[in-house]
């Protein structure tokens, strides 16, 4: 019997909060006496196995790795848009956890921008340069996922 996935074998994938990933094997397991189908997915950062419930794939706000065309979304993202310089650092922490938490690679372009813009004038504390550093690297490692895109245009605005 063939099952219809959302995902198949080798496909990229970005795991909200854990960057990105490659779908290695869609495998039967029996956990707690009950049997489910689970992606397994190879985690590029931190170089470890996560495995989902296929059930639950759409809840934990998988999707596959964008494509060239959100390359020009992102970059007007970099030379435009404001930063609220107005938030208090704990609030602006919230709002940026939140954004990062969605998945979405122009939620996190804000954070990585607007921390970048606010480290220029100002040293962050040790939980934004946390931020900053973990949305960066969620942000590289789905750019360098991304076919038609160069090394440069990475370098260009990260």
């Amino acid at each position: 019997m063939e099952v219809d996935y959302l995902f198949q074998i080798g496909d990229n994938i970005v795991y909200p909060m854990h960057g990105t990933g490659i779908i290695k094997a869609i495998e039967e397991k029996e956990i707690s006496g009950e049997k489910q189908q689970y992606y397994v997915i190879k985690m590029l950062i931190g170089n470890m196995l996560v495995m989902i419930p296929t059930g639950k794939i759409l809840s934990s706000n998988i999707r596959p790795v964008t494509d060239i065309h959100a390359l020009k979304d992102i970059i007007h993202i970099f030379q435009h848009g404001e930063s609220d310089r107005l938030l208090l650092w704990k609030q602006r922490y919230k709002v940026n956890a939140e954004k990062i938490k969605t998945g979405k690679i122009q939620e996190c372009a804000e954070v990585v921008r607007d921390l970048m813009r606010l480290k220029k004038e100002k040293a962050l504390n040790t939980s934004e340069k946390k931020m900053l550093d973990n949305a960066h690297e969620f942000l590289i490692s789905e750019l360098e996922l991304i076919k038609g895109i160069t090394e440069n245009q990475i370098k260009s605005f990260c």
